[in-house]
Order: C-alpha cells, then structure tokens, then sequence
C-alpha cells in the first residue's frame, strides 16, 4: 500500500493558522514532501505506553543500509523533530509511527 501522505504548512511571517493533525497509521505509514527545511510536531494522544517515531535515512555509508533514526514520545507528550536535510533524508521524507496515538503535524520553515 502507499504511503499516507501527511499535509505539509508552509510558515510565512504574515502567520498561519495551527493545522489539523493527522491520525499516525501503522500499517501504511507516512510520506510527507521535504525541502530540507521541515519540523514535525508529534503529540502521543495515548495516556499509558511511549510511542516510537521512526524517521528512514537514505542512502550507504561504506556499502552499508544506514539504520533509521527512532524517537520515543512519552505519554501525553508532544515533541517537535527536524530538520531533515535531503541529502540524508530524501525528498520524500518517509516516517513509520507505531501507533494510531500518534499524531502528526508537518510544517516547513
């Protein structure tokens, strides 16, 4: 299946309203359109376990797969994470949640 694809908010200085979030899916997972410049909020809606964010770097390093980056969010916690520098995370920026607790919000700066 495809990837679901996460709604990017450019930030301006005139400002933005807040985005909706969206719903973490586990089983497809998450794409979100990266220009170098992008943050994620991630909130932990569950009240009893921290959740697992895992961000996939691209490319080798000496022939070798690079091991994506994990992020844990604890309980009725929000935590913002980035950039993410194309180079090392794609244009694509693909992200796995563990959970539908996880919510997710993308926004370019």
């Amino acid at each position: 299946m495809a990837r679901t694809a996460v709604p990017l908010t450019a930030v301006t200085r005139t400002g933005v309203a807040p985005p909706a979030e969206t719903n973490g899916d586990a089983v497809n997972n998450h794409v979100i359109s990266n220009n170098g410049r992008v943050i994620l909020l991630v909130r932990n809606a569950g009240t009893t376990v921290a959740r697992t964010l895992t961000l996939h770097v691209r490319g080798l390093i000496d022939g070798q797969t690079v091991t994506p980056r994990t992020v844990s969010i604890a309980t009725e916690a929000s935590v913002y994470v980035g950039p993410f520098p194309t180079d090392a995370y794609g244009a694509q920026l693909e992200v796995d949640v563990d959970n539908a607790e996880l919510k997710l919000i993308a926004l370019a700066i």
